[in-house]
């Protein structure tokens, strides 16, 4: 299966927009793992249209959160239907076991021992000061720790959290990962 695991930042955050509407934001750069090509690559704005064929080429979607947040942003860019390519939402497998939200700093440290470098807030801040540079480089090791992550689960089909200081484990039911789903998607390539 030729999955793309990606993550999204943003410009600027819900308070600036006033309402948690994901769709409402404006990205600042998108990074992604591309299986397969087996590299790591981030896209600003003005580079979205090299982005659109990795993601159409894809048979499965790979994010944290993203069906509630990156999806719903992402598809505001694309002239197509992101929804119709197979999602795997690492948080929302989670939290249908689980019953929770559990961030993926939380899950990586307790799992795999890696941590996220920064905050997506800072990351906001980053490009606002015109570090791009620094928002790249945090987006990207994201998309590491979420590949990591996604791998980790497809092997041992359990993740492991901190409850109360606690460790403890959750087997997940990932037999929904492998499933096509029935939608072609909407392409943005010539034919």
């Amino acid at each position: 299966m030729n999955y793309v695991v990606f993550d999204i930042e943003t410009k600027n955050i819900f308070q600036d927009v006033g309402k948690r509407d994901p769709a409402l934001l404006d990205i600042s750069l998108i990074g992604i793992y591309d299986s397969a090509s087996g590299e790591y690559s981030s896209y600003l704005e003005d580079e979205f249209d090299d982005l659109w064929p990795i993601l159409e080429k894809a048979d499965a979607l790979v994010g944290f959160n993203s069906d509630h947040f990156d999806i719903p942003l992402l598809n505001k860019y694309y002239h197509g239907e992101l929804e119709r390519v197979k999602s795997i939402d690492l948080m929302k497998t989670i939290f249908n076991t689980l019953g929770r939200r559990i961030s993926l700093d939380a899950v990586a440290q307790a799992t795999l021992g890696i941590q996220k470098s920064a905050h997506g807030l800072q990351a906001t801040t980053w490009w606002k000061q015109g570090e791009i540079e620094k928002v790249r480089k945090y987006c990207l090791q994201d998309v590491k720790v979420t590949k990591e992550l996604y791998e980790h689960i497809r092997k041992e089909k359990a993740v492991k959290y901190k409850d109360r200081g606690e460790l403890k484990t959750v087997k997940l039911d990932i037999s929904d990962w492998d499933e096509r789903d029935a939608g072609s998607m909407t392409k943005s390539l010539p034919f």
